[in-house]
């Protein structure tokens, strides 16, 4: 065999993103310890929302295993019931955009400060 023949059949691995949808119910349920039908429910109830292949596969993210995952902690440790999860989770989804808006608010106002300070110097 030529030397380097396989080189161009070699397959790269590339890095997941955390929000890339990459596991089947089975293996979502199973990483967290959930029946499927569970996983099921939540996504009736709006407590997650994996992607959609065709009209009956599901495919979840590791953002979407995160959150299974803090559900589970609340309804299983903290005993929250799922109208609480709901209403927590929501909060935090709040805490966690305007956390956004402030950091990028304070970005702004860096840039126009270093600016200010840059005409000053002049």
């Amino acid at each position: 065999m030529p030397e380097g023949a396989f080189e161009s059949e070699a397959c790269t691995m590339r890095p997941v993103k955390k929000d890339e949808p990459v596991y089947m119910i089975s293996v979502a349920a199973r990483l967290c310890a959930l029946h499927p039908q569970t996983l099921r429910m939540y996504e009736r109830l709006g407590l997650v929302r994996p992607a959609r292949i065709g009209s009956k596969n599901r495919l979840y993210s590791e953002e979407d295993i995160d959150r299974l995952r803090q559900i589970q902690r609340l309804t299983q440790d903290m005993g929250v019931n799922l109208a609480g999860v709901e209403v927590i989770l929501g909060l935090l989804e709040r805490m966690q955009k305007m956390q956004e808006e402030m950091d990028s608010e304070i970005d702004k106002m860096r840039r126009e400060m270093e600016e200010l300070i840059r005409r000053l110097e002049k």
